[in-house]
């Protein structure tokens, strides 16, 4: 069984949705070419993954991240923070 993915929190203005996350990753995976040249990738096999920062996509701030444990239930409310939305043109 996979464990669960990390889920975080910005503790400056509350999202729980949307984070900026960059990762130093070792991976393992067979590459599959067809005769056109095609590339397909199969069987990928992580070998090492460190989350090197995280910053919230909302605010833009990176150093009011928290890591949420356990089962966490999200209430559509909490998505995003109040008057946030996509902007207009």
């Amino acid at each position: 069984m996979t464990p669960a993915p990390e889920r975080y929190r910005c503790t400056a203005c509350g999202n729980l949705t949307r984070f900026d996350v960059v990762t130093d990753r070792r991976a393992k995976a067979f590459h599959h070419y067809s005769v056109g040249g095609e590339l397909t990738v199969e069987d990928v096999e992580v070998i090492s993954e460190s989350v090197i920062e995280i910053s919230c996509r909302w605010c833009g701030h990176g150093r009011a991240i928290e890591v949420l444990t356990g089962d966490v239930a999200v209430d559509a409310d909490e998505t995003a923070p109040a008057g946030a939305g996509e902007p207009t043109a």
